[in-house]
């Protein structure tokens, strides 16, 4: 039942997208595994409608954030306001709770906004809690934030802190759509017919499936494998010289869980209760993407964190599977 509302979200998304059918699974991916999501493409190719199409057809408090540089961490958060007890006369601060707070945030251009601004979601992403003036606030559950952010060489653009990279699950990257693709966008997008997506999937059902999506089974060889190709990305003890040679710094244990965990999400995401070893060869580009750090002669060389992934799928072997 649960799996079949998976569907359901996927067409209705489907209604206004056209194409790009793995950045949505992705996007699905991200939220049943109760992790945060950065789309990164050019302008124009519909990453905020993306997000917000999905956050339609997803019975769940909404609330978008466009990011600008002069964006300040209590825009994001809430301030405390001065308010005054008519009865008693008293006057004492009360929190004005800020965007933050409802289920899905879409951090429109994430990248726009200054590290100090950006690192006010830190706490949120991490441990889905808000603290100002010594007091603790809870962030209602799912909570899931979809950043957005043009590519980093364009004006007016600040990097993520590596910090903050690291909160996201998952760093899909949006490409131009094919030919057939972009001939059907331009004529869903210019006559006067629109799409009407409807709420198919509650609160309660997100949880179910965040939480069944612990319950599918991986094999001890296939958590050994994920844990060989966390480890072959870090220069210091990889025994392949193209990391050594590449590579700044390598993924944490974090990217390991967020593999195993990806591909099991995937695996219930196509009808199976086990992860198998294309699960994990599927998730590791938008699991590593950034989480591995290029150094200099890798970026003088075009080569990409990507480029480091592929490489060690091929050469670290796979566990047989029957």
């Amino acid at each position: 039942m649960l799996i079949g509302k998976l569907s359901l979200l996927k067409k209705e998304i489907q209604k206004v997208i056209v194409g790009q059918d793995v950045v949505i699974e992705e996007m699905l991916i991200a939220l049943m595994a109760g992790g945060h999501c950065l789309l990164e493409g050019v302008p124009g190719l519909a990453k905020t409608l993306m997000v917000r199409t999905m956050s339609q057809a997803l019975d769940l408090s909404f609330r978008r954030i466009q990011f600008t540089p002069d964006l300040m961490p209590t825009d994001i958060l809430g301030t405390e306001i001065l308010e005054e007890d008519h009865v008693t006369g008293k006057r004492f601060f009360k929190f004005n709770k800020g965007p933050i707070f409802a289920n899905i945030i879409l951090a429109d251009e994430i990248n726009r906004t200054p590290p100090k601004t950006q690192s006010a979601l830190l706490e949120a992403m991490q441990e889905f809690e808000v603290t100002y003036g010594g007091q603790t606030y809870p962030l209602d559950k799912p909570f899931f934030i979809l950043a957005t952010q043009n590519p980093i060489e364009q004006a007016g653009t600040y990097p993520l802190p590596e910090a903050q990279l690291d909160r996201f699950l998952l760093y899909v990257k949006i490409g131009y759509p094919s030919a057939a693709e972009e001939v059907n966008v331009l004529k869903s997008t210019t006559g006067s017919k629109k799409a009407n997506v409807q709420a198919v999937i509650g609160s309660e059902d997100i949880k179910q499936l965040q939480a069944l999506v612990r319950e599918v089974t991986i094999s001890d060889d296939l958590v050994t494998y994920v844990a060989e190709i966390i480890r072959a990305t870090r220069p210091d003890t990889t025994s392949y010289n193209y990391v050594k040679q590449w590579v700044r710094w390598g993924a944490g244990p974090r990217a390991g869980q967020a593999l195993i965990l990806t591909a099991k999400a995937r695996a219930l995401f196509l009808g199976r209760y086990a992860v198998v070893p294309d699960d994990i060869k599927t998730m590791a580009y938008p699991v590593l993407r950034h989480r591995i750090l290029m150094n200099f002669k890798a970026e003088a060389e075009n080569v990409s964190s990507d480029r480091v992934t592929e490489e060690l799928i091929k050469v670290i072997p796979r566990p047989s599977w029957k």
